[in-house]
């Protein structure tokens, strides 16, 4: 239980104080027990979570997802949402927890094309965070989890249908970024 001192303040749009209130009033809140989405809330709860990682709020997304789950602990969207989500958090408190997170939610899709599509994008992620680093170490480090990522995006290709080609549109996308950047183009050379 958290105790809050709550004072009443009022003020016109000049920033003029019309009422003060008078003595703070006690009030408790109790933050340890979440409020659950009804079942029904939970379409509009995944679009809101979309939005939220569009408008870059990984927090907002992941808690929105964490709720989804909540009411349905194997909701695929949810979970690739909030995979997502947690490596949007890469730039904001580096790989870990969030790494470990993300892979833990990965293993919890059903789905094999599903578990192999976003394994490589978290993997891809990661590739990208070493990248970006810019240490001597880190572009050996970030060609490694190409290699990963790129492993993982070829078994999704393998057990995908014909008209889902995201896996292919992201092994391309690796395969360009290691091209279009001369630090990683040159340890590939190195590795063939």
């Amino acid at each position: 239980m958290l105790d809050i001192d709550v004072k009443l303040l009022i003020v016109d749009d000049m920033g003029e104080m019309i009422y003060g209130g008078g003595q703070p009033k006690k009030m408790e809140v109790d933050m340890r027990e979440l409020k659950t989405l009804t079942p029904e809330a939970v379409p509009s709860a995944l679009e809101k979570a979309k939005q939220y990682r569009l408008l870059g709020e990984p927090y907002e997304t992941e808690s929105i997802c964490m709720d989804i789950l909540a009411v349905d602990p194997h909701h695929p969207e949810a979970l690739s949402t909030l995979a997502l989500a947690l490596t949007d958090k890469f730039a904001y408190v580096g790989l870990q927890p969030s790494f470990d997170q993300a892979m833990d939610v990965v293993s919890r899709l059903e789905a094999a094309y599903d578990k192999s599509y976003y394994t490589g994008l978290v993997y891809e992620r990661r590739a990208k965070f070493h990248f970006r680093q810019g240490e001597p170490e880190a572009v050996a480090t970030a060609y490694a989890w190409f290699a990963k990522a790129m492993n993982a995006y070829d078994q999704a290709i393998s057990g995908g249908a014909a008209d889902n080609q995201d896996a292919v549109l992201r092994w391309n996308s690796c395969a360009r970024f290691i091209e279009s950047h001369q630090a990683l183009k040159s340890f590939d050379a190195g590795q063939g």
